[in-house]
């Protein structure tokens, strides 16, 4: 089959598109014919040698994708060939075909096509594991995601809009924030001339965010801690701010607040916590809105995989709303 390939790490022109061998399906595994992956910044760190995949994992890039069951192997029950589906994955999304464990699979969701399908996974099993299950966000509550146009923002403010969640969010640029508005947003906040914290102070009377989804890490840990409310939770996804920071115990103490640190691709498969419980929880508890539209994937733009080095050069310049997809070419 072919697949984007790494020419070792660096920059997107370490990128190419040739043929690599076939995934081979184990038991309690099938097989997907890609109709579509999707770009996420974790793929953009995979890329520059930051992120490796882990043990087990295909060293192809790719968290996620949207295609036709063609193998079932043995130990599955509930899926067969010819199935329309998307899946979370741990690496081997910029391919034809990918292996993916039957506990990642989601089926295609009734009214959304199959390519656009493969927006939702890596988001939605992100967001829902970590701003509902771990924070707890709840109604009446008020929750800040920071990057509010990313594919992750974009699906965190629906989903915390559609808890009955207040919700604020960041983003650099007017047309940016509009759509956040339109997808649900109460408070929008342009980084790049407004302080976040002072912003949030103002909105809620001193009393600061109850839940707070960050992406940046490092460069805004005091500053998050700054704005939470008491009892509130912070969560940590991302390091684009870098890793290392001072944390000001005495003020999070003072807070009784909590800060979390997850990844999603380095859970197991199974077992208590796994991806496949997650996915199980999004498949009962989300999937009945996005098939009624409550909850819709944002796509910017579609790229073949042959222009990978494209899209990631979007990404790490910020210049989408939404999810970028990668279809393999005809």
């Amino acid at each position: 089959m072919r697949a984007v390939t790494l020419d070792g790490s660096g920059g997107p022109e370490v990128m190419g598109w040739g043929e690599v061998p076939d995934p081979v399906c184990g038991p309690g595994e099938v097989v997907v014919d890609v109709v579509a992956t999707a770009v996420n910044r974790a793929d953009l760190l995979q890329r520059q040698g930051f992120y490796p995949p882990p043990p087990g994992a295909s060293e192809v890039l790719g968290l996620e994708c949207s295609g036709i069951i063609s193998e079932v192997g043995p130990g599955v029950t509930g899926w067969q060939v010819g199935d329309e589906v998307c899946a979370l994955l741990s690496g081997g999304g910029y391919a034809e075909r990918v292996a993916v464990p039957a506990g990642q699979l989601l089926p295609r969701p009734a009214g959304v096509e199959l390519a656009t399908a493969a927006a939702l996974p890596e988001v939605v099993c992100t967001v829902w594991s970590n701003v509902f299950l771990l924070a707890g966000l709840r109604r009446g509550e008020s929750f800040l995601v920071h990057g509010g146009s990313s594919g992750i923002g974009t699906m965190a403010i629906q989903l915390a809009a559609r808890a009955g969640a207040r919700v604020f969010t960041t983003a650099g640029s007017a047309a940016k924030l509009d759509f956040c508005r339109e997808l649900g947003a109460d408070v929008t906040i342009n980084y790049r001339d407004e302080d976040f914290v002072e912003r949030v102070r103002a909105e809620t009377d001193g009393a600061g965010v109850d839940v707070v989804l960050d992406i940046m890490g490092a460069k805004y840990l005091a500053r998050n801690v700054e704005a939470l409310a008491t009892g509130g939770r912070l969560v940590c996804i991302g390091m684009q701010g870098g890793t290392k920071a001072e944390l000001d115990l005495g003020l999070l103490m003072r807070k009784r607040a909590a800060v979390h640190a997850t990844t999603l691709r380095s859970r197991p498969a199974t077992g208590p916590g796994g991806k496949a419980d997650i996915v199980a929880a999004v498949r009962h508890d989300v999937w009945p809105d996005v098939e009624r539209g409550v909850v819709r994937p944002i796509v910017d733009r579609r790229l073949p995989m042959s222009r990978a080095a494209e899209a990631h050069e979007l990404v790490a310049a910020s210049g989408h709303i939404g999810k970028v997809l990668l279809l393999p070419e005809d």
